[in-house]
Parts: C-alpha cells; sequence; structure tokens
C-alpha cells in the first residue's frame, strides 16, 4: 500500500466538511490497473452529493477522473503503463440497456471518487482519453460530455438539418451545442445574461434567447422554428424549465431530461405529453459503451471541451462555491 493526497467528505457533509487526508493505494490485482489521477470535472451531481448535511460515511468525492496507467494488472490486454485514461460513471454498467437505478456504484458517491492522486480499479472502469487532450480536457466526458452524447446521439438519434434546443451554459448543455453543430443540426440556445448570450453565439448557437426577457421563451422557439418547434430538447433546468421545454418541442419530438437544476418536483401538463406525441425521456449518462463510441468520435471530429477554470485540488470548495454561482460557460476542473 502507498499514500497518497486526497480530499474527505466529512459526515454530516456540507462544504466546510471538505478536507484533506491521505488515501491508500494498493497494487493492482488481476484485471485491474493503478491510475495517476490529475484532474476532474465539477458536476451537478458531485455538488449535490458535498453540499448535503445528511451523510453518515466519510468519502472522497468527484466522479470524473482522467489521468496515466501506471501498473497494469495480470490479464489486463486493453491498457498499458503511460496510456492517458479517463474514469466511467457507472463501473460495472459496460454495455446494453440500463439496469441501474441508483448511484451505489458511482465514484464519488457510492464509493470513493476521484479527489485523489491514486486509485486502483478495474480495468473497466476506465476507458482511453481521446488523442491529443489534455488530462484537463478529458476530465470533462465522464459525466457532461456523455450526457450529451447519449441525449442526442444514442437516444435522439440526431440527424443532420434538425433542430435542438439547449438551455443555459452548463457543461452538459455546451457539450450537446457542439455535438449537434459537429453533426449538421440547427440549435437553439437559452441562458440568463448577454454576456452569456454572446458567447453561446460565439460557440455556433444560431439563435439565443435571453430568458429573463421573457419567462414565455417555448413561444419564441416555436417563432423561430416557424411555428413547427424543434426535433430535440435537452432539459436541465426541471422544475422551472419543463413545460416551456415541452412547448418548444415539436410535435413528435424528443425531450431528453437529464438535469434539475431548479428543482426535481416537477409538475407538467400530461395533456401536451401526449397531444404533441412526445417522446419525454429521462437518462443518467451512459454506459462504458457509449464512452468508447463517444471517444472514437471525438478522435474524428475534433470537439474540445469549453473549460471556464482551473482549480487545484486543495480550492476545492471555492470550485463548488463558483458553481453554485452559475456564472461558468462549460465545465470547471480540479487539477490534481
Amino acid at each position: 500500500m502507498t499514500q497518497t493526497n486526497a480530499i474527505y467528505l466529512e459526515p454530516p457533509g456540507g462544504l466546510e466538511r471538505l478536507v484533506p487526508g491521505q488515501a491508500e493505494t494498493r497494487a493492482p490485482g488481476p484485471g485491474e490497473i493503478t491510475v495517476r489521477i490529475h484532474a476532474s470535472s465539477l458536476n451537478y451531481h458531485d455538488y449535490g452529493v458535498v453540499s448535503r448535511t445528511t451523510g453518515d460515511a466519510r468519502r472522497i468525492p468527484m466522479s470524473d477522473g482522467a489521468g496515466v496507467v501506471t501498473a497494469v494488472g495480470a490479464g489486463v490486454t486493453e491498457f498499458a503503463q503511460g496510456d492517458h485514461v479517463v474514469s466511467t460513471f457507472f463501473p460495472t454498467w459496460l454495455d446494453g440497456e440500463p439496469a441501474l437505478s441508483d448511484f451505489a456504484t458511482v465514484p464519488g458517491d457510492g464509493i470513493d471518487g476521484f479527489a485523489r492522486e491514486t486509485v486502483t480499479f478495474p480495468a473497466t472502469a476506465f476507458t482511453h482519453a481521446p488523442s491529443g487532450y489534455s488530462h484537463a480536457e478529458a476530465a470533462t466526458l465522464t459525466t457532461a460530455g456523455l450526457t450529451a452524447w447519449r441525449a442526442l446521439i444514442v437516444n435522439g438519434n440526431l440527424r443532420p438539418g434538425q433542430t435542438v434546443l439547449v438551455l443555459g451554459t452548463g457543461g452538459v448543455s455546451i457539450f450537446s451545442l457542439q455535438f449537434a453543430k459537429a453533426c449538421g443540426a440547427r440549435v437553439i440556445a437559452t441562458s440568463s445574461s448577454a454576456g452569456k448570450c454572446a458567447r453561446l453565439r460565439d460557440l455556433g448557437a444560431d439563435h439565443v434567447i435571453n430568458y429573463r426577457d421573457d419567462p414565455q421563451w417555448g413561444s419564441m422557439v416555436l417563432d423561430l422554428t416557424g411555428g413547427t418547434g424543434v426535433d430535440h430538447v435537452i432539459e436541465t433546468g426541471g422544475a422551472s424549465t419543463l413545460a416551456q421545454s415541452m412547448n418548444a418541442a415539436r410535435t413528435g419530438g424528443h425531450v431528453a431530461a437529464i438535469g434539475a437544476v431548479s428543482g426535481a418536483d416537477i409538475p407538467f401538463n400530461v395533456r401536451q405529453l401526449f397531444r404533441k406525441h412526445l417522446r419525454l425521456t429521462g437518462l443518467l449518462v451512459g454506459s462504458r459503451r457509449h464512452q468508447i463510441d463517444m471517444v472514437h468520435a471525438l478522435n474524428t471530429i475534433g470537439i474540445r471541451p469549453v473549460i471556464d477554470r482551473h482549480y487545484p485540488l486543495q480550492e476545492i470548495a471555492d470550485a463548488f462555491r463558483y458553481q453554485a454561482a452559475q456564472q461558468h460557460i462549460g465545465k470547471i476542473v480540479l487539477e490534481i
């Protein structure tokens, strides 16, 4: 066993309970690899874990991790020492349809995560990182990148010429914008400030709506699409946005519900759901196979993640405070 630096969330939780400590890393056994973690990225799921004050277990947080393989256990052929790798959100969901409905196996939640220097996990808990990506860039893919990929490409079957609506400037929304444009789709985006709206245009959004100017922005989306509505909505808001997202979708459109930033208890008009023949899909990240496919695509299409700020690991609480202020565009990264 070796001792390495780590950050722990002490019970009962809360940002003030994020403290430095030491974690043990054992040598890899059969089918395992040891990885020197160089970066992690913040997600709203991670914020939910560290900010809740009802926890009863000491936990190393962070669900995303990227780094370099330093040792390989017996029987591992997919990786070698020196390979750049990125973690998976569900280490046990390798392929096929989802069979998980909780976070018991998710690093940083049900098990210790990546706010530490080294880990030894089964080799199947990682995939190769995209060629030429920095560790910081690779660390943005585990949760946000793969959620956008599954919502649009796997579940949405996005096609050129379709229209996608993305809400806000968080990591999933920015990845969705990038994937949609790479696929030849038209993108409508919403945000809350002139500065963010300008940045969304710079990133390729065809139309941008400041939702603070018109709370009924779903009708504005209909106007922009000639009254038809969009093919796909990446619905990240939850309670305050779902009704407008459903209004903005075309008849027979796809609404991918992937987050609930404004609250999870969501009343909505069921009549609108069936009247418009909407496909309302709830999804949580994706499988290892999905991630492998996404990495192959990234190696071809050349998308690079948008990173707003970098923080050293010891400033993890400040990074979460910045995330909570919702001023970021894209991802926030911890350097380890």
